[in-house]
């Protein structure tokens, strides 16, 4: 057990041993990670656009020649943890028109459904630190189909599916490159790097390759002065650059073997980009046309520059494989006659070793060959999408011509009210190709899942949210790039709260300090939404798309231009979640600190008038329809008439998630009965239709829900009939009745429809590459788990619903969260045929021994058959998977009814919950 929260109990494995050094400032093990994007073109930081076209602006055809100013990408890139110095890969099969630096994608206008990038690439292994990790990507040797691609998909309609790269039959011959990258690191700054390419093809084949070395690009704009890389040596067998920074420490590459160096400087090629003549002849895409049209003149004779590539021309006998060995290591008097490959192999074992032994150990017991599968894989995509974020929007508008303090000017001007913002941190990526920027909810369920591997970066992520360079000075958390002042579900309250406890089983003591400066922010967050999103004042909340992008009639950020205001079931619901949560911390610290004592009534409050207006306020049009046993959005007139939305949809279940139990000391020790006693006195009618608290339930605790047991079992048969929500694979977002029974709404003489769409959506509302009507999304249904295991822990083993819906088979609730959580594991693992739903009818990545066991965690999957649908890198929130694994594994029902949701500490470890 440990002294200190932040530190894991020292029996543990090496890579704990390395988490406890980076935590405590001994060792920075963290400082070099897989940080580098996967796109930097086609965002808000690059576009200088006037109409802020972003995509348009920053093109993947110019990213070869035009040096970014935000951030870097690359292929299976690397660098330290302010991007100053970056490592990637690049490839060129000969036969391609450009180097394969980056990964390829259509842009959202080029794309049927959006945005989409067009190649096959896997995060198989990382650790916490970054100590070991292991990526693979697939390279053609024919021509890359970029024009087909583009073509093909931009002919097809919103009713047909994406064009995909395995669609256009380059992979049919199996004539293509593995190349599987692993990093190991010797030392916090020393990495060896191993590049193994097969040749899975029946012909020999050709291809080079070019590690490759740069710095970003931080001189352009006069703010500091310009590093060096050079070749040290020329001979092939000694061959290293050695990258100077003023800012960093001395870096070398070590490329022992290389054909040859190449060197250019990471500068725009003004003469293509610009039509004016270029200050150096050596540019960004010196290489590319050295490698690709054999410029000789492209790079440099004397062999210095801000880029650089060692190139390795590779011949692989057909079935064979050859490795490349590298060595990035910062240049020290004691390193400086360091041989490449000076214990090479051994390290890179030990690491691959150390890695295989955290797992055991992070894992629960009992989890079968695929479920370890997916546990690890979804935490290695998870490792591998942090990414550095840069983005200081005062200069970022001055560049822009948008004085940020003048208030009369260019009012409309993007992300212009978030002046205050200077983010230049290594943060958590829904998609580092797709959603190359934080998105606020995405970010909360991330940091529950980091929180079982490394809780302290899971704190950190959570505290950066709430910190001055974020948090907007009016309490409102920074939504994503395209606008900071959407607004995202509030539940970084409960994230926060969930990562406390976990952090808090895991090391054996509580990070109370942490929790209070994190309740301190949450109050101005809070009240943000108390006086932003609440109208009216009366309890019901606003918030627009609020996450669910088109699941609505129309644009619910548009409601106004309806003819009124949007009454919100979600949001509405979420506040009431915010205020439970607010509840459970606030009694946590109260239990250490007398000044947070008046807290825990203070959020009683909130949550009951928030309950009363969803259930019971004007009972003919709240959100709670009583003849169908469902919530729905409210749509408020101007002229004082009211329209019930009445699309049965997730919007109608986020109600079901607002659900807290506690103890019942809790009531004694903080007065809560006498609190809820004044309140009934004063309002005798105010919780009538809604969960009475002091009503006790099992072992004596108390409930906040805003679903007493009658209502909560009408939406309990809705939601778990396959007719409706019930799907093989988990909730839909949206019930299946609207496939023959779509919802119309007329306003204006224009009629708005939703329909029941199990895979890509036919609406262009929010790009158009998403789809919230039909399709099943795992952060949602864990919310639904998760409030399922509480209501089991409130009513107990004698609560039970028929499950599904109409089967007549009897379930208590612990038994159909952990039959759900079941389903959405079951799109990753393989079934009785040995295929993986989340496949699809692709056959090559259900049964080709080199496809099959590479797993993809999509945006959201089709909502009868489970196939990964949209982003398919998005493992931030789709790893969710890995936590229900953990928690049903880790908790029966026995001991959830003994010490409550968050069940005991894990395997392996103590400590109070």
């Amino acid at each position: 057990m440990t002294t200190s929260a932040g530190k894991l109990a020292p029996a543990q494995t090496a890579e704990h041993q390395r988490l406890n050094e980076a935590n405590e400032g001994l060792n920075p093990w963290r400082k070099w990670g897989p940080y580098l994007s996967e796109r930097q073109w086609g965002t808000v930081r690059e576009d200088d656009s006037p109409d802020g076209n972003a995509w348009e602006s920053f093109s993947h055809d110019q990213a070869r020649s035009r040096a970014y100013q935000w951030g870097e990408d690359g292929l299976a890139g690397i660098s330290d943890e302010r991007q100053l110095l970056c490592f990637a890969l690049a490839l060129w099969n000969g036969k391609d028109p450009i180097l394969k630096e980056r990964l390829f994608g259509l842009t959202n206008s080029e794309g049927n459904h959006g945005e989409d990038v067009k190649e096959y690439y896997y995060y198989l292994d990382s650790t916490p630190t970054h100590s070991y990790m292991r990526y693979l990507y697939k390279y053609p040797l024919n021509a890359y189909p970029y024009n087909d691609l583009v073509a093909t998909n931009k002919a097809r309609s919103r009713q047909e599916p994406e064009y995909e790269l395995i669609d256009t039959g380059i992979f049919d011959a199996n004539e293509y490159c593995d190349v599987e990258v692993e990093y190991a690191k010797a030392g916090p700054e020393d990495l060896l790097i191993q590049i193994t390419v097969h040749n899975r093809s029946d012909q020999s084949a050709k291809l080079a390759v070019l590690p490759t070395l740069w710095f970003r690009n931080t001189w352009d704009q006069g703010n500091s002065p310009k590093p060096l890389i050079k070749a040290e040596s020329s001979q092939s067998s000694q061959a290293r650059l050695l990258a100077t920074h003023h800012d960093l420490d001395d870096f070398v590459l070590h490329c022992n073997g290389a054909d040859e160096l190449l060197l250019t400087e990471n500068e725009t090629n003004t003469e293509v980009i610009f039509q004016q003549p270029n200050q150096s002849p050596y540019t960004k895409c010196g290489i590319n046309r050295y490698v690709v049209h054999g410029e000789a003149a492209a790079v440099n004779p004397s062999q210095q520059g801000t880029k650089a590539a060692a190139i390795y021309n590779l011949s692989i006998a057909a079935h064979a494989s050859s490795t490349i060995k590298l060595r990035l290591t910062k240049s020290t008097p004691e390193t400086q006659n360091n041989s490449a490959d000076q214990d090479f192999d051994q390290i890179l074992d030990c690491r691959k070793q150390d890695c295989d032994a955290f797992y055991a150990c992070v894992m629960p017991a009992g989890l079968s060959h695929e479920q370890k599968l997916v546990f690890k894989q979804a935490m290695a995509g998870m490792l591998w999408s942090k990414q550095f974020y840069n983005y200081d929007i005062t200069p970022w508008l001055q560049q822009r011509g948008v004085d940020p303090l003048d208030t009369d000017q260019a009012q409309g001007f993007r992300n212009k009210q978030w002046h205050h913002m200077n983010n230049c941190d290594v943060i958590s990526m829904p998609d580092k190709w797709e959603y190359p920027w934080y998105a606020a909810w995405d970010l909360a369920f991330h940091t529950t899942t980091f929180a079982h591997v490394d809780p302290s970066f899971a704190k950190q992520q959570l505290s950066l949210m709430l910190s001055s360079q974020y948090l907007h000075p009016n309490g409102q958390i920074p939504a994503y790039e395209w606008n900071f002042g959407d607004v995202n579900p509030p539940v970084h309250a409960w994230a926060t709260y969930l990562v406390y406890l976990t952090d808090s089983a895991l090391h054996g003591q509580a990070d109370l300090q942490w929790l209070k400066q994190s309740f301190h922010k949450l109050l101005i967050n809070f009240t943000w939404w108390i006086n932003r999103k609440d109208v009216n004042g009366n309890s019901v909340f606003q918030g627009g798309f609020l996450g669910l992008d088109n699941i609505g009639i129309f644009d619910r950020t548009e409601s106004p231009e309806m003819g009124g205001s949007l009454e919100q079931a979600d949001g509405t619901a979420w506040m009431a979640f915010y205020s439970q949560t607010m509840v459970q911390i606030a009694v946590e610290l109260a239990r250490k600190d007398e000044t947070y004592r008046e807290y825990p009534a203070k959020f009683l409050r909130h949550f009951l008038s928030i309950a009363h207006a969803m259930v019971n306020r004007n009972a003919s049009d709240s959100m709670w329809d009583e003849e169908d046993g469902f919530f729905y959005d409210v749509l408020r007139k101007s002229d004082g008439s009211s329209t019930r939305l009445k699309v049965r949809s997730m919007v109608g279940l986020i109600p079901l998630c607002a659900v807290h139990v506690f103890e019942e000391n809790v009531m004694e020790q903080f007065d809560l009965a006498n609190e809820l006693r004044h309140i009934r006195e004063k309002y005798p009618d105010k919780h009538s239709a809604f969960h009475d608290i002091s009503l006790k339930g099992y072992a004596n605790r108390h409930m906040m829900s805003a679903l007493d047991e009658t209502n909560l079992r009408r939406v309990l048969r809705i939601m778990l009939d396959p007719d409706e929500f019930l799907g093989d694979y988990g909730i839909r977002s949206i019930s299946k009745r609207h496939e023959s029974d779509p919802y119309r709404f007329i306003h204006n003489q224009q009629e708005y429809v939703v329909q029941y769409l199990p895979a890509e959506s036919d609406s262009g509302l929010f790009g158009g590459n998403s789809n919230w009507r039909g399709p099943i999304w795992m952060p949602v249904n864990f919310m639904i788990i998760r409030s399922l295991v509480v209501y089991f822990c409130y009513y107990g083993n004698d609560f039970k619903v028929e499950f599904p819906t109409g089967s007549g088979q009897i379930a208590n609730l612990y038994e159909v969260a952990e039959h759900l959580a079941q389903r959405l594991t079951s799109i990753f693992t393989r079934n009785a045929e040995g295929l993986r739903p989340v496949f699809g009818s692709q056959q090559t990545f259900q049964s080709d021994p080199h496809w099959k066991d590479y797993l993809l965690f999509n945006e959201y999957f089709h909502g009868d058959n489970g196939a990964g649908i949209g982003a398919n890198h998005q493992t931030g929130w789709s790893g969710l998977i890995a936590n229900l694994s953990h928690y049903f594994t880790s908790n029966s029902q026995e001991s959830l009814l003994a010490c409550g949701p968050m069940g005991p500490a894990p395997r392996g470890h103590q400590g109070d919950r």
